[in-house]
């Protein structure tokens, strides 16, 4: 069925022709949904076809108003405000969406074809020398969302992850396993080998500290004894000593990686999230390397007197950034030029999309000036998806100091939480256990992806895993009881024998609450669209708890099974169905599952 915005605005390009004598272009045109204090479903801005009616916006507006509700059936009546015509929409077109829309399962979605953009999101990249935590999870949330809303719109989706499994922080975890480990693996101590590598991270530190205080206390300034420590040397020297390929270095690295990677995979499975594709710093890096140093052949970067290798970004308004130590040790931006270039090269990316903290804003406006003085018109394909820290309410968290939530903690704690209210609340009973355990871990990621989703990408945010869990208001478990119910009023009609007679759905006469409801239907395909644009879940969390309200008091206001007049009573199932077959896409855009029992 034609969207309603373009029999609108083709009508109205017609409309103005024969009116004024000239045609304006699409952009002239501009219609946008009418204010919901105003009486009106669309609204037409007036004032940029002024030039073609020389008259006032008001009479302007009632000329093409006139003229509209005289050419277009779909049109029910309108109204003048101040330039803007505010047009009401037939009931007969949102019966008829309706009816269109009603077995149409993928409503919303564009199909991916062979000719479909090819779009990369890099999301995760965690650093093997401590487990994911709550910042992790705000990323891997963003991350597979954005994936699944940007296929949603049409693209071809590479999901990648780059693993940082190199550098100065993994060799201290590394020389604090060798110094202070005793032989401890994940099966001697019982420990997640993700969390193991990461206690020995927070040792490094400790020790670290340990180290300045004694050096200051001889009489060291703190910087100085904060790059004479001894234990920050070893590990200088092991970084070396691992990039000069040691067999010993080498053979513990791949060990202690190991331990993280299967610890990494059984988060992300917890999670809920995977990728296409895991690309491995380490295996990067070199071919860095090599494209900086011709970069230095060519004179595009320069060399201090000291070996390192820098480029000089004064000209596009940033400073001077290293790209190889003067040990010859590569730094993040050394891999990420590696990266790009080999992404670009084994895939037609049309765009690559990074999503990383606000904290790393310099670093990938620098990573695009350096690849384009390199030469790579591709850069411009690069976006970094910048977002916003998230905290608890207690406040910020620090990894080497060990004051981090982690995630795995954070997922048992949701689904502990989701358990005790969901007993108090009595929505479980008459469930067997199995039952109760999918469920209750269904509510608490549920709780915990959209709790975090819903909020605008580019702000931070406090998570509050009590407030994010409450069956009542803007939260995840609010949109899946919603969901639970209206599949239980379907299996309640089915189970009374009711079918529903699509022909009913034209024939009925909705009441304003029903066909708002339509209207909210009406608008899935813009959201998702508008999502995939902005990049920003947040615009289909919110429209789903807005549907979900909705749908409550329609469902409390009006009798839907024990309603005796068969045609309204189809089309309130109609509504029923449609509703719960939005939400359950919506969500899923969201990495969110939707209960059908609760």
């Amino acid at each position: 069925m034609q969207r309603i915005e373009s029999i609108i605005g083709q009508a109205v390009i017609d409309i103005v022709k024969n009116l004024y004598g000239n045609s304006p272009d699409n952009s002239q045109v501009q219609l946008q949904h009418t204010r919901k204090d105003i009486t009106g479903d669309i609204t037409l801005v007036v004032f940029p076809l002024l030039k073609f009616s020389k008259k006032s916006p008001d009479q302007t507006a009632q000329d093409i108003g006139n003229a509209l509700k005289d050419k277009l059936p779909e049109i029910s009546g309108f109204e003048v405000i101040k330039g803007f015509l505010n047009i009401e929409i037939s009931h007969n077109y949102w019966n008829s969406f309706l009816y269109d829309i009603f077995l149409d399962t993928k409503f919303g979605q564009s199909p991916v074809k062979k000719d479909s953009p090819t779009v990369m999101v890099e999301y995760s990249s965690p650093n093997t020398n401590k487990p994911l935590h709550l910042g992790h999870i705000r990323n891997n949330l963003l991350g597979f969302s954005i994936a699944k809303i940007l296929a949603a719109n049409g693209n071809n989706i590479i999901k990648v992850n780059l693993v940082n499994d190199r550098g100065i922080h993994i060799c201290k975890s590394m020389l604090a396993w060798m110094k202070f480990g005793n032989g401890a693996t994940p099966e001697k101590t019982k420990t997640k080998g993700d969390h193991l590598v990461g206690d020995y991270y927070v040792r490094f530190d400790k020790e670290y500290k340990k180290q300045i205080e004694s050096l200051k206390t001889s009489g060291k300034a703190e910087d100085i004894a904060a790059k004479e420590a001894p234990i920050l040397k070893e590990a200088q020297e092991m970084l070396r000593k691992w990039e000069a390929n040691d067999k010993e270095v080498i053979t513990l690295w791949k060990t202690m990686n190991e331990w993280v990677y299967k610890g990494f995979s059984e988060t992300y499975k917890a999670l809920g999230v995977n990728f296409d594709r895991i690309y491995y710093e380490s295996e990067t890096y070199l071919l860095g390397k090599e494209l900086i140093l011709e970069g230095l052949k060519k004179g595009i970067l320069y060399k201090k007197d000291d070996g390192s290798i820098w480029a000089d970004l004064t000209e596009e308004g940033l400073d001077h950034k290293v790209l190889l130590r003067s040990d010859g040790t590569s730094v993040y931006m050394t891999q990420d030029v590696g990266t790009a270039h080999q992404r670009f090269t084994e895939y037609p990316l049309e765009k690559l999309i990074y999503v990383v903290g606000n904290e790393q804003n310099y670093h990938f406006q620098a990573l695009k000036i350096v690849l384009k003085k390199l030469g790579f018109s591709w850069a411009d394909k690069l976006y970094h998806l910048s977002y916003g820290m998230v905290e608890l309410p207690e406040g910020k968290m620090k990894s080497r100091e060990g004051t981090v939530v982690d995630a795995d903690d954070l997922i048992d704690e949701m689904i502990i939480t989701a358990r005790q209210m969901s007993q108090e609340l009595g929505k479980l009973e008459g469930l067997d256990e199995s039952e109760k355990e999918s469920i209750v871990r269904i509510i608490g990621l549920g709780a915990l992806k959209y709790y975090i989703l819903k909020v605008d990408p580019k702000k931070s945010m406090t998570f509050d895993p009590k407030e994010s869990i409450d069956f009542n208001g803007n939260t995840g478990p609010f949109i899946q009881y919603t969901y639970a119910r209206i599949c239980s009023v379907l299996r309640k009609g089915e189970e009374q024998g009711f079918k529903i007679n699509a022909n009913n759905i034209k024939l009925s006469l909705p009441n304003d609450k029903e066909e708002y409801l339509i209207k909210l239907y009406y608008q899935l395909p813009e959201i998702i669209e508008e999502s995939g644009k902005t990049l920003n879940p947040a615009l289909i969390a919110n429209f789903c708890y807005e549907l979900a309200k909705e749908y409550n008091q329609f469902y409390h206001e009006y009798p839907i099974l024990k309603e005796e007049n068969s045609t309204t009573r189809d089309l309130r199932l109609a509504l029923s169905v449609k509703a719960a077959n939005i939400l359950n896409t919506a969500m899923g855009l969201l990495g969110i599952e939707m209960p059908e029992r609760m």
